[in-house]
């Protein structure tokens, strides 16, 4: 019933929407003097903002640019190298890369966002390493037939991803993989499998949510996990290849996060609002670029989203060493040549302080010289991993960490 509700609503405002883009260009048309004079300028772009707000959404191309290397701009391939039903692996090289480049799988966050939330990532990254990345599927378009998929899956296919690119590859794990990533690195150290990461940095993970709790954490210890299962999973319509699957809707997930900071969403749209209607169509396209990544959500398995709470948020199994993958219990004192990085935002109103740095206590006996902490000033959650001082402050730490730690055999 509240997917079908949320699709009524959606059908309602993209008519609207569409229909506001239509009134935008015929004020905008230079045939029509409407558009110069009085409310015109302002009447378009404001119908602009709201054409743009509830427009139809898909996945978001990767997009990533060319880099410029010493003055010459080399373009970045992309390709699928390996498909799974839950999720596939991409991968992105750009033009003359020494054979030689680190291999990086950077592990995107299963949270209601597509992977290309991380495109920033990615570009940053492409510059001077081979990149992976796990581009999951939207469960609403996974048919049932499929199977499911939960935490064990999840941590299987970063085993499966990690074999397929072979020994030596680096792992960049942003926000809740970090806690899939440091059990499959676990699982794959007690295997002694030779492809187990050279180093696995974990950016914003909820490691161990007692450390400085958000308001994030908060809300999933308030309530039971029986309310999350009665309460916020659904069923996919029949109109979705996943139909019958039940579901934690991306749309819900994306309503969560906005809730959270509405003041600042509601002035990012009268901002670009005023950037329009003054022709500074630069800011305006700027937040546009923003939303258009920021408003395409995704399902999650229901499975999956109900593990995540109960293990990650409610019982903290991973820090008190209960965390459990195919029955078998996980030993995070397995890791004991895979160098660990972690890396936090001091305004990280996401994961707090302190929630990522505990998993360079669980590897108890990994040398120190393999551990490392970086707390990056004045960065909120997105900030880690996506803006300048991603790319200027936080992009060569994990590079030099890349490069202090090429193999587990160092």
């Amino acid at each position: 019933m509240l997917y079908s509700i949320y699709e009524m609503q959606r059908a309602m405002l993209g008519s609207a929407s569409n229909m506001a883009a239509v009134g935008a260009r015929l004020l905008d048309n230079p045939a029509l003097p409407l558009g110069y004079m009085g409310l015109g300028p302002a009447m378009a772009s404001a119908l602009k903002v709201f054409a743009h707000l509830y427009e139809e959404r898909g996945k978001p191309d990767f997009d990533i640019q060319p880099v410029d290397v010493d003055g010459v701009m080399k373009h970045v391939s992309e390709t699928v190298v390996l498909e799974k039903p839950f999720g596939s692996l991409r991968r992105f090289i750009r033009d003359d890369l020494p054979e030689d480049a680190p291999k990086l799988l950077i592990v995107a966050p299963m949270s209601g966002h597509y992977a290309t939330l991380l495109r920033g990532t990615v570009q940053r990254m492409v510059h001077a390493q081979q990149v992976w990345i796990t581009d999951w599927a939207d469960a609403a378009l996974v048919p049932v037939d499929a199977g499911h998929f939960d935490l064990d899956d999840y941590i299987d296919y970063l085993i499966e991803f990690l074999q397929h690119i072979g020994p030596d590859t680096h792992v960049l794990a942003v926000c809740q993989p970090s806690v899939p990533a440091f059990a499959a690195t676990a699982v794959m150290a007690a295997a002694k499998d030779k492809c187990r990461p050279a180093t696995l940095t974990m950016m914003g993970g909820p490691i161990d949510t007692r450390a400085s709790p958000t308001s994030v954490n908060d809300l999933a210890m308030e309530k039971p996990l029986s309310w999350f299962e009665n309460n916020v999973i659904a069923t996919v319509p029949l109109n979705y290849p996943g139909a019958g699957r039940r579901v934690y809707p991306g749309f819900l997930q994306l309503a969560g996060f906005i809730s959270m900071n509405l003041s600042d969403h509601m002035m990012s749209h009268y901002e670009m609002f005023k950037h329009m209607t003054v022709g500074d169509h630069d800011s305006a396209e700027r937040t546009k670029q923003f939303y258009d990544e920021y408003l395409s959500v995704c399902d999650m398995t229901a499975e999956f989203y109900l593990q995540t709470i109960e293990h990650v948020f409610q019982e903290h199994s991973l820090p008190k060493g209960e965390f459990v993958h195919r029955g078998k219990a996980i030993d995070p004192d397995a890791i004991r040549d895979t160098a660990l990085l972690a890396i936090e935002g001091e305004h990280d109103d996401i994961s707090g302080l302190g929630q990522t740095k505990a998993a360079l206590g669980l590897a108890q006996h990994l040398p120190d010289a393999k551990k490392k902490y970086f707390m990056a000033p004045d960065v909120g959650h997105y900030g880690i991993f996506n803006g300048s001082k991603w790319r200027h402050n936080i992009a060569p730490v994990v590079e030099a960490w890349m490069r202090e730690h090429p193999t587990t055999s160092d």
